[in-house]
């Protein structure tokens, strides 16, 4: 019999798992802050806190000295103290990968909502991806938050898992299902950029760990016409949108940064400053690896 707490079939491993997750679960944001000098050069005692609160809750947040100080390296220097290597070129992204994420008005960003000023409803990043191209960790660095607005909502997703499961395992075996939800694709000026994509919203990794994919965006997934599945969509949209206390809510500061292994977040729309020189101003940095050591 598998030992994996992520088995439907072994509900000894899972009991003895869920026990462990909920003792260390979070209950404030304050519970993952930790405060660094420099995130792209942190002591062995500030990485090792870092590592701690991702091992516990797969996400931490850092409170540097940075303040507004610019620089895709910032992220990428972060990533690497984590083996975090293998960076996915999103179009968009900046020649180094890392996607410097603020309001525009060109051709090749505008069309896509994290270029805007639009809330960004529930998803875990490149949900669209090949399922053996999957975002497994995602770093976020703000330089300048919004002069109004911005804030992150959060919720790791072994969490959602264990919520769903106690609720009725039947949720996830239809979300298990390789044909759950299909991604459309993607067509620009008459040429697809990327075909449909079909898979389940929680996977199990080759080395046991838990990833899900998912987004609430409605015209960017096609759910399986399925009672099951459309029952667990259901659901999960409710969890999402109600008030769970292991949701958790912040607004990034200058040289603030969430170190993630790609949890569940949204982010609520916003009005910029006036300034152009002072706009909202975050590098994103998304991985095909998942943080070393969690």
């Amino acid at each position: 019999m598998s030992t994996n707490p992520f088995d439907l079939g072994n509900d000894a491993a899972y009991q003895a798992w869920r026990e462990h997750k909920l003792a260390q679960a979070p209950r404030a944001l304050d519970e993952l802050v930790v405060e660094v000098g420099d995130p792209g050069r942190l002591s062995d005692a500030e990485h090792a806190a870092i590592l701690e609160r991702c091992r516990r809750a797969n996400m931490a947040l850092y409170v540097s000295q940075l303040g507004e100080r610019e620089g895709t390296e910032i992220v990428r220097e972060c990533g690497r103290q984590f083996g975090l290597q293998r960076l996915d070129h999103n179009r968009g992204a900046e020649t180094d990968a890392v996607t410097a994420l603020t309001v525009r008005s060109d051709a090749l960003h505008s069309p896509y909502i994290p270029y805007t000023d639009r809330p960004i409803h529930w998803h875990t990043d490149g949900y669209y991806n090949r399922l053996d191209l999957q975002n497994h960790a995602l770093l976020l660095h703000c330089v300048r938050p919004a002069a109004r607005g911005g804030e992150n909502a959060l919720i790791d997703h072994e969490l959602v898992y264990l919520l769903m499961r106690d609720a009725d395992p039947g949720h996830i075996h239809a979300l298990m299902q390789e044909d759950a939800m299909m991604i459309p694709r993607n067509v620009v000026d008459g040429v697809e950029l990327r075909p449909d994509r079909t898979g389940p919203v929680f996977m199990v990794t080759a080395d046991g760990r838990l990833h899900m994919r998912y987004t609430m965006r409605k015209r960017n997934v096609v759910w399986k016409d399925d009672p099951a599945v459309t029952a667990a969509v259901s659901w999960l949209e409710a969890l999402l949108n109600g008030d769970s206390p292991y949701i958790l809510r912040g607004t990034l500061q200058p040289g603030w940064g969430l170190v993630s292994n790609n949890v569940l977040h949204d982010r609520s729309g916003f009005d910029d400053a006036d300034d152009p020189a002072r706009k909202r101003l975050l590098y994103r940095a998304r991985y095909y690896d998942r943080i070393a050591g969690t």
